[in-house]
């Protein structure tokens, strides 16, 4: 099942993990929405800068630390709307997981990389 994903912290370094995971969300055939601060492309995939308003995007997975999150929260609870959002290693926030399930949204504390690889996206 293709769950439309929006990727936070996108970056065009093959060595960061955000850029590891667009590229196996997409492997997996998923639709890839790479968001991050700095234009670039990750395997034909632009990054997306600033807050774009997209739509039908079924899981967010972080891969921005709670320090640099405030500034997305509203964004994603309100504007994004996911299903569910996935708290990478690091990512961990305890507050934002709280205001998301309030809002009826599933969070989850995992690894997009190992999800993918067990076939437990």
């Amino acid at each position: 099942m293709n769950k439309p994903t929006l990727i936070l912290g996108a970056s065009p370094n093959p060595e960061r993990y955000a850029f590891k995971a667009t590229k196996m969300l997409s492997d997996h055939n998923h639709d890839v929405y790479p968001v991050g601060l700095r234009k670039g492309e990750i395997e034909g995939h632009t990054i997306l800068t600033d807050t774009p308003a997209l739509e039908n995007i079924h899981t967010v997975t972080l891969y921005v630390g709670p320090k640099n999150q405030p500034v997305y929260v509203d964004y994603i609870l309100n504007t994004i709307k996911p299903k569910r959002i996935i708290f990478n290693p690091g990512t961990e926030n305890e507050e934002f997981e709280k205001q998301a399930e309030k809002k009826g949204i599933l969070t989850e504390r995992s690894c997009t990389l190992v999800l993918l690889s067990i076939n437990n996206y």
